[in-house]
């Protein structure tokens, strides 16, 4: 087990994360902000679902997710189809416009971070990667019993 004094440094470098967080954003296009872009990469990573769901996923207050979902749905990035088992629903669901915004916020991610990591090992990377990836299951899914917050 590591030192207190460890766990405490480990503390004050993921806060400082929020660095590379505002890279990130930084680097979206103007018309997808953050939170709409974090819809798009949970209804493609998780497939289509209710507007519960991704509030859920998303942490965030029903109102705060039924913003980003209609400012995805104005640009057509996402559709709404009612939900066979419950016609008062609406499933939510990536369109081919909103798989196509995926991908430049994939190739615009992997270029910064090949721009700021230039000077780091493939192995380096790979490390990263792994230890970033056993961080986040030791916490188990965070999002799905994490309270609900304004963003």
């Amino acid at each position: 087990m590591a030192a207190h004094s460890q766990y405490a440094e480990l503390a004050r470098q993921l806060s400082a994360i929020g660095a590379v967080k505002r890279g990130i954003a930084r680097i979206l296009p103007f018309e997808c902000p953050s939170g709409t872009a974090a819809v798009l990469s949970l209804l493609d990573r998780h497939g289509g679902m209710r507007m519960s769901r991704l509030a859920e996923l998303l942490a965030v207050d029903m109102s705060v997710t039924s913003r980003h979902v209609a400012h995805a749905a104005e640009r057509g990035w996402i559709e709404r189809s009612p939900d066979p088992g419950d016609k008062r629903s609406r499933i939510l669901r990536l369109t081919p416009a909103g798989l196509g915004m995926l991908d430049q916020l994939a190739r615009r991610t992997t270029d910064m971070f090949a721009r700021h990591l230039e000077d780091w090992s493939d192995d380096e990377v790979g490390q990263l990667i792994a230890m970033l990836t056993r961080l986040r299951e030791s916490f188990g899914d965070c999002r799905a019993h994490a309270p609900r917050r304004p963003a």
